[in-house]
């Protein structure tokens, strides 16, 4: 169901971020950000000049590569266009991310390595769905193979004791006592039985 009807207004702004994930020949994975402010109008600016409108005023993209394990093991940053001359500059500081976990705590560890004057705020930004966009990259590709690999005839020992599904108590839908974890991760469902 879309949002309602909204009250008459005039389209000032538009953030684009486009997520996507692929999975490597070398069994790592890249996760690719990209994301662009774009105004309705034209505008002066300092250091570019006249902006038209349809032209952004940000664009970056982000490359982020990591393994099984959503560990971080190399980031590519380009800036195509910022609002001042010299945001480019701060692309090859990303790198600084390599050996992070993409997980809880990441986004105080982004600001650690490359927060207020030693990063872009909106790369930073990008890195939040960077990160969903991995989890949902991974996740159910590693899944869905460990199953084959379960039904080709190597079942899990029943006396080995289960992994914690990492998506639990993440959002309300997978709440520990809702119906999904009741479904799909029985053994970790806290609700009435």
């Amino acid at each position: 169901m879309p949002l309602s009807s909204p009250a008459a207004r005039e389209h000032i702004h538009t953030r684009t971020v486009t997520c996507q994930g692929f999975r490597r020949q070398d069994g790592l994975w890249d996760v690719e950000g990209h994301i662009t402010d774009i105004k309705t109008y034209g505008f002066a600016n300092h250091d570019r000049g006249e902006i038209p409108p349809g032209e952004p005023v940000h664009e970056m993209w982000i490359r982020v590569t990591i393994g099984d394990d959503l560990v971080i093991q190399a980031v590519e940053a380009v800036t195509d266009y910022a609002p001042f001359t010299g945001c480019e500059a701060i692309a090859p500081d990303y790198e600084k991310l390599v050996g992070l976990k993409l997980g809880p705590g990441l986004r105080k560890q982004i600001r650690d390595r490359v927060g207020g004057i030693h990063g872009c705020t909106h790369l930073n930004e990008l890195m939040g769905p960077v990160a969903t966009t991995a989890f949902q990259t991974v996740f159910p590709i590693l899944a869905r193979e460990s199953l084959e690999g379960q039904q080709e005839g190597n079942p899990s020992d029943d006396k080995t004791p289960k992994r914690r599904m990492p998506l639990i108590n993440t959002c309300h839908g997978w709440r520990s006592d809702g119906p999904a974890v009741r479904r799909v991760a029985p053994d970790f469902y806290t609700g009435e039985k």
